[in-house]
């Protein structure tokens, strides 16, 4: 448990942008209620007991063009309010109190992805539950990093061997049950002067954050709230 929570950490260490940008892309999420909320299809998990499975089927998102000089894009989605202790997640009788310490955890990263393109259609990085997470590498959209739901299964003795895998791309929301806070998932879009990032294989955002280093010519963000009771 110690070696996952110093791998979550990790990413938040190394700050959420790489570089300033000098414009400000427009980001827009599909498919929210009238509250703000990610829809439940959205979720990698259901809590126990639910009669809905999980459909992990991610947003719809659309974002305006980048300025002259845009090469490819990037999409990283996180959730900044994991609690740091694990422990503690859907732990009987146990709550976690909105002021737990809270650490990011990513969701969601997708690189290189043509100039040409700024929507991404519901499902178009993943369209229902699978153990193990999607496979790496380059897809219709762009090239698939690693989201952090790989530390959380390929670190835990106690989850079944079918858990274990790459878990690339856009793996949902799964808050615990008896967490207090109502998770914020930020997803960030950046418009680069390069057509691409030259990573492939296992890679997280934090290897993103650092190859967008002075490459980023606007960026923008949108947020959205989930629960399993939002509305």
């Amino acid at each position: 448990m110690r070696k996952i929570r110093w791998l979550l950490a990790y990413g938040i260490a190394l700050g959420s942008v790489p570089a300033h940008a000098a414009q400000t892309l427009t980001v827009n999420i599909g498919g929210l209620t009238k509250a703000g909320y990610l829809p439940l299809s959205s979720a990698f998990c259901v809590p126990r007991g639910a009669a809905a499975k999980p459909e992990d089927q991610s947003p719809q998102l659309t974002w305006s063009a980048g300025p002259a000089g845009t090469k490819s894009y990037v999409v990283i989605m996180l959730d900044p309010d994991v609690v740091k202790n694990l422990s503690l997640m859907n732990k009987p009788g146990v709550t976690i109190p909105v002021d737990a310490p809270r650490m990011t955890v990513y969701h969601w990263v997708l690189t290189d992805i043509a100039p040409s393109v700024t929507a991404l259609p519901a499902g178009a990085d993943g369209d229902g539950f699978k153990p193990g997470g999607k496979a790496i590498g380059k897809t219709a959209y762009g090239v698939r990093g690693t989201n952090d739901y790989w530390y959380l299964f390929n670190h835990n003795p106690k989850m079944p061997k079918k858990m274990a895998g790459p878990y690339a791309g856009y793996d949902g929301p799964c808050p615990p049950a008896n967490d207090l806070m109502v998770h914020q998932y930020r997803f960030e879009i950046f418009a680069l002067n390069v057509s691409t990032l030259g990573l492939s294989g296992i890679f997280f955002a934090p290897a993103v954050l650092r190859a967008m280093e002075n490459h980023v010519l606007a960026e923008g963000v949108a947020s959205a709230k989930f629960t399993f009771t939002g509305d």
